[in-house]
């Protein structure tokens, strides 16, 4: 059985990622969310296992220390981190996984498991993307201001990834992205025991 592949999308605050995400996954049944660990009490409606996997401190370090995580950060007193193991075992059954993360998260990924397929969402203009954030209506200037100075540092990252896909609009960018997926399913090295059948 052919390996699925591991999508890892991130791109700036405001792109539209998790817009584009959560399209892609309604329109493709064979891809699976990546299921992240925290350490942080589950919020109202979250379920163990479904939204997270929701585990103590002490075990999460112990993780960390067994190598366990593709990647993982401490934010504001919990970690985060994406348990290496279910995703390993997703993709060995043949199914896609995707993570959407941020950029530090998935330039530690790419360390970790460089044949996944590295995907950053642009804006169609930087001036598009300060409307985004603004549009949003939920920070001050100030930190609308913050938000797109960080965004106009990472797209720097931009040449770190595979593949760069413009979020002009939700549709076109989510089928710019089933492209790459079919592009990369018929790559030489993904298809080595049909070729050495042949």
């Amino acid at each position: 059985m052919e390996n699925g592949l591991l999508i890892v999308i991130s791109g700036p605050s405001g792109v539209g990622k998790g817009t584009v995400c959560k399209q892609l996954l309604h329109d493709n049944d064979k891809i699976n969310l990546s299921v992240s660990a925290t350490t942080r009490e589950p919020r109202a409606g979250e379920i163990d296992k479904i939204s997270y996997f929701f585990i103590d401190k002490e075990e999460f370090e112990s993780m960390i220390v067994n190598g366990e995580f593709l990647e993982y950060a401490y934010v504001h007193g919990n970690y985060y981190g994406t348990p290496k193991k279910y995703v390993l075992d997703k993709i060995e059954k043949g199914n896609d996984v995707l993570l959407e993360i941020d950029i530090q998260g998935a330039l530690k990924v790419k360390e970790m498991y460089p044949d996944g397929v590295f995907i950053f969402i642009l804006p169609p203009s930087m001036e598009e993307l300060k409307k985004r954030i603004i549009n949003r209506g939920t920070e001050t200037e100030d930190a609308i201001e913050k938000r797109f100075m960080a965004a106009y540092k990472e797209i720097q990252y931009v040449f770190k990834y595979d593949y760069a896909v413009l979020n002009d609009e939700i549709e076109l960018a989510v089928k710019r992205i089933e492209s790459i997926i079919d592009a990369e399913r018929y790559k030489v090295n993904r298809q080595i025991d049909i070729i050495k059948e042949i």
